[in-house]
């Protein structure tokens, strides 16, 4: 069976998006280009949410002592080591909040992301690993806050998708405006829509991201959310099963009173978010089910330390079973 976005799988994959987009595989580059966030410094709060735990998602090259070029150029092998069939980039400003400098700034950041992408110099192949094309860095995608994002920088974003492509990624979480409060976002979910709405009418693709499980929300609440997310013009989203970290306010607050908490174990999610995936709009590209991180960072559930890979098939394999696929009980 062919499904509405055009290939067997049974969910809009991430893969497939960019295969349409490049012609081929296209692999994301972490860039930490040393951000803050207004949530972190005192603009808005301080501590930052109670989840957040940003080094957990770093991989190891991601370091801003270091310049982007650096990045680019060791996170390029870095990569090519796992996946020999990508040969185009896409250089992800991911930790913390990426758009927020000034705009003068942010234009030279972005710049030296993209500048010279025909001449990225060769690294150290042998024979057999040598790319049949040089690798290039074709777009950046931007990880930010909805409540940093405004018409200046939009444009200047729009100037580049002229001849890159650009995707921005906020950060919401949650479409409850009790949950943000109790996580310490900093922002209210009006706050989130009104972002995606300003970056899709600049014709900018825009991803999501949303964690499952956060306190206070029940299974209703958050297949709830399915009908109000699918109606937001979103490119792209991300859920994360609730992963506890050390180190932060959320543990300290999980270790003191684990009874306020609900993580899903591994058969719950699969089914959970298959249930959700059969509510969201078709035309919503998932880019990942579930989080992953080294397991040294984790304080919560032993089946979060599998790879996503192993999840994600587990997750296909239970589609498959139930013959259920993206958008099968979605109404317009």
């Amino acid at each position: 069976m062919i499904f509405p976005w055009g290939d067997q799988r049974r969910f809009n994959s991430y893969s497939n998006y960019f295969t349409k987009q490049f012609g081929g595989r296209v692999q994301k580059i972490s860039i930490d280009a040393g951000f803050s966030c207004p949530n972190r410094d005192g603009k808005i709060s301080i501590g930052g949410c109670t989840f957040c735990s940003n080094a957990a998602f770093n991989p190891s090259y991601c370091q801003p002592e270091k310049s982007i070029r650096q990045q680019i150029e060791e996170g390029i092998a870095f990569h090519q080591r796992r996946y020999r069939r990508a040969n185009k980039y896409l250089a992800y400003f991911q930790p913390f909040s990426n758009t927020y400098k000034p705009l003068e700034e942010l234009k030279r950041i972005y710049s030296q992301a993209l500048e010279g992408i025909d001449s990225i110099p060769a690294l150290s192949y042998t024979r057999n690993d040598m790319p049949s094309k040089q690798p290039k860095i074709v777009g950046i995608i931007i990880g930010t806050r909805p409540d940093l994002i405004d018409e200046a920088i939009l444009q200047h974003l729009n100037e580049i998708q002229k001849t890159h492509y650009v995707m921005l990624e906020y950060g919401v979480e949650s479409i409850y405006n009790e949950t943000l409060k109790r996580v310490n976002r900093g922002h209210d979910f009006a706050t989130a829509e009104k972002a995606i709405r300003m970056t899709a009418d600049y014709g900018i693709p825009c991803g999501a991201h949303f964690i499952f499980g956060l306190p206070g929300e029940t299974k209703a609440m958050m297949l709830d959310a399915a009908d109000t997310i699918s109606r937001l013009p979103l490119t792209t989203v991300k859920f994360h099963q609730l992963q506890i970290f050390k180190g932060t306010q959320m543990a300290e607050e999980y270790q003191q009173h684990p009874e306020h908490f609900h993580l899903f174990d591994l058969e719950e999610y699969i089914d959970f978010v298959i249930d959700f995936a059969e509510c969201l709009n078709p035309n919503i590209v998932i880019e990942r089910f579930a989080g992953e991180v080294p397991p040294r960072y984790l304080v919560s559930e032993p089946w979060m330390k599998l790879r996503y890979d192993a999840v994600l098939n587990r997750i296909e394999k239970r589609m498959e079973e139930r013959g259920a696929w993206q958008g099968r009980l979605y109404h317009p």
